[in-house]
């Protein structure tokens, strides 16, 4: 078996020192679902924080931006660094963002002086640390999109740096922040279903989410983003961590990339789906019908166009990354993996990642000494084996008077700007869940587990 001290790690983390209260407040319940709009009426900003987007697509746009277009009483947007001009220029007009504040990459934003509260860096994963470690040397607070950075080691420095700073530097676990989860963790943290024995934890991706983001997209290739068990489902690692409440001491893990190889490239197939493929009508993958016909995975997942018009979305699959057939591209990272996990007090958790899928929402399932837990993110079902009582929610239910709850990932992306926003303007990082410092553990369960995944299943040892 390999072993990864974890004395060690929580010595890097600085437990002894500013990070203990961080982390211990990573594994408590922040506030319960129906209290949160009241919580927002109570807790008004004296004046609005300002923040510089880095990375202007799906996520610093939709997400955070949107946030930001919505309560301009509680967060300013001041400057944007996107390459692509039409990003860019949507984002400058929404903000009246000034030309000398609009940058075209990252780098420009600190040749000038700090003139920003916090920055949100919202790139793709292998464009993390360096704007990241920038961000720190300049004095910005930071929101910081998973997965952290490209390595550990990467991951490490960004957190050494923020201790350094004294910043505040919130990850994108949006899960942690939706009422789905949070009502799970009330449940969990008020002994209703006495002490957890078991988790048993599935992402179905679903297949055109795979084909779309992990195949021809920006996390299909490990060495550019990083391997299907950060990219993806660190979300996974993080909740499953923030649930069960207590440190992994043992992971294991299996899989691979069983179908979006050349090798089962049907007969007649074409590198590209506009190039005459004779198979095009009869593939679930076609971009043709997905990106044309279906107009679907457009707008929310970066194949944004000034125009949707017939010919414009034809020449961007004819030239661009999502026209590509899905078994001629240049991805490598896993269609399906399995994780399993040891806690502390011999907690096993086994954590199923499966593209092949036709729905998505995860499905979660918790046993525990009282009672037990099961959700598909629609409906979750409580069991209480001491009553023998049955109580059912259903989303619309947990997020009931939740105006937030058309946000993404079921109000998560809403409530972590909240208190981001929160944090950043009292300068109090226990308002956050999913700051760096809790974050780690969930990005070691990660790296580990891919680890053991290329050993072939070997046992990855986190000794205590």
């Amino acid at each position: 078996m390999t072993t990864w001290n974890r004395r060690n790690m929580l010595k890097t983390l600085g437990i002894a020192t500013v990070s203990l209260p961080l982390l211990a407040n990573a594994d408590k319940m922040q506030a319960r679902p129906d209290a949160l709009l009241e919580k927002k009426k109570r807790d008004p900003l004296k004046k609005p924080i300002t923040a510089v987007i880095i990375g202007a697509g799906s996520r610093g746009w939709l997400a955070y931006g949107q946030y930001a277009v919505n309560n301009p009483d509680e967060i300013k947007i001041v400057g944007v660094a996107e390459p692509i001009p039409y990003r860019r220029e949507r984002a400058a007009k929404a903000f009246n963002i000034p030309k000398d504040k609009q940058f075209v990459t990252w780098e420009h934003v600190f040749d000038q002086a700090k003139f920003a509260d916090a920055v949100i860096i919202a790139t793709p994963d292998h464009l993390h640390y360096a704007p990241a470690m920038e961000a720190l040397n300049s004095g910005y607070d930071m929101l910081l999109e998973k997965a952290i950075a490209q390595t550990w080691d990467e991951c490490n420095d960004i957190l050494q740096l923020a201790k350094k700073k004294q910043a505040i530097v919130a990850v994108c676990h949006v899960l942690r922040y939706t009422s789905y989860f949070r009502k799970i963790k009330e449940i969990i943290d008020a002994g209703e279903i006495g002490d957890i024995v078991s988790v048993q934890h599935l992402e179905p991706v679903e297949r055109i989410h795979m084909s779309h983001s992990f195949v021809r997209g920006n996390w299909g290739n490990s060495k550019q983003s990083t391997p299907m068990i950060l990219s993806k489902s660190c979300h996974d690692t993080d909740i499953l961590r923030w649930l069960v409440g207590k440190p992994c001491k043992r992971v294991s893990s299996f899989g691979s990339l069983s179908l979006f190889q050349e090798k089962n490239a049907p007969a007649g197939s074409t590198s590209r789906c506009t190039d005459g493929c004779k198979v095009e009508r009869d593939c679930p993958y076609s971009a043709i019908k997905i990106y044309k016909e279906h107009r679907a995975w457009g707008q929310h997942f970066n194949f944004e166009l000034r125009s949707a018009d017939e010919e414009t979305i034809l020449n961007e699959l004819r030239t661009g990354p999502y026209g590509r057939c899905v078994y001629h591209c240049d991805n490598d990272v896993v269609d399906h993996q399995i994780c399993n996990f040891e806690f502390e007090d011999d907690i096993t958790v086994s954590f199923s990642m499966e593209a092949h899928t036709h729905y998505g929402r995860r499905r979660t399932r918790i046993f525990g000494t009282k009672g037990d837990i099961s959700g598909d993110q629609d409906r979750l079902v409580h069991h209480n084996a001491i009553t023998g009582k049955t109580k059912e929610y259903d989303a619309s239910q947990i997020n009931s008077g939740d105006n937030a709850a058309f946000y993404g990932h079921g109000g998560g992306d809403y409530w972590l700007m909240y208190d981001f926003v929160r944090a950043v303007a009292y300068n109090d990082p226990e308002r956050l869940t999913s700051t760096i410092q809790a974050s780690m553990e969930s990005h070691l369960m990660g790296f580990m587990a891919e680890k053991s995944r290329l050993k072939n299943g070997k046992v990855m040892e986190i000794d205590i």
